[in-house]
């Protein structure tokens, strides 16, 4: 039992650790395909109809294109993204969360946050953000064009229906979460115990 614990463990700081590192030695190409990333990721929330009426009437929002979650027994997930206040871009944030339960495998998916208003936004951003057990997600599908994307390939647009998403998009606490699974099939996460850092763009 303790050598599977310990095993779990440090997959578990692999798959944080990971990331971080990629993120550090990133070169001028690199740096390109990952705003492409990004974009492509926007794109994706903003043609699915769930997701999509918020850009319009949201004060902001955190873009994850890639959140790696996986584990046995004991889980994690990570993923790195932009903060973008009235449609500017004006920092980077990223999601630690540790789960504990019987679980195996993993998973990729996107994940996008909706600030109803500044003050949702300055909650997020105090960069000690963390999601309670009650936090909630509405998984969303992307349509077949928008699958190549949200699989790692370019050009995207979604769309959902009242059936394709697990409840009706609306804000709790002033934040409305969306994710979709690379692919573009639904994938419901659980966002509770996701914590958040935020660092101001320079």
């Amino acid at each position: 039992m303790r050598t599977r614990l310990i095993g779990s463990l440090v997959a578990l700081c692999v798959l944080v650790a990971v990331p971080v590192l990629a993120e550090k030695e990133s070169t001028g190409k690199e740096k390109a395909e990952k705003a492409d990333k990004y974009a492509e990721a926007i794109k994706v929330f903003e043609g699915a109809g769930q997701s999509g009426a918020f850009f319009s009437n949201a004060y902001g929002y955190a873009v994850f294109p890639s959140i790696g979650k996986g584990g046995i027994g004991i889980g994690g997930a990570h993923g790195s993204g932009r903060v973008y206040e009235q449609g500017a871009w004006v920092g980077e944030t990223s999601m630690n969360q540790v789960t504990v339960g019987f679980q195996l495998g993993g998973q990729t998916y996107s994940q996008i946050i909706f600030f109803a208003d500044k003050a949702a936004f300055d909650k997020f951003t105090s960069g000690k953000f963390e999601f309670g057990a009650q936090a909630t997600a509405v998984a969303i599908t992307a349509s077949a064009s928008a699958q190549a994307s949200t699989g790692g390939g370019a050009g995207a647009s979604a769309g959902t229906s009242a059936s394709d998403a697990k409840t009706a998009g609306e804000y709790q606490d002033g934040m409305a979460v969306f994710t979709v699974a690379k692919g573009g099939l639904m994938y419901e996460a659980t966002i509770g115990g996701q914590k958040f850092s935020y660092k101001p763009k320079k």
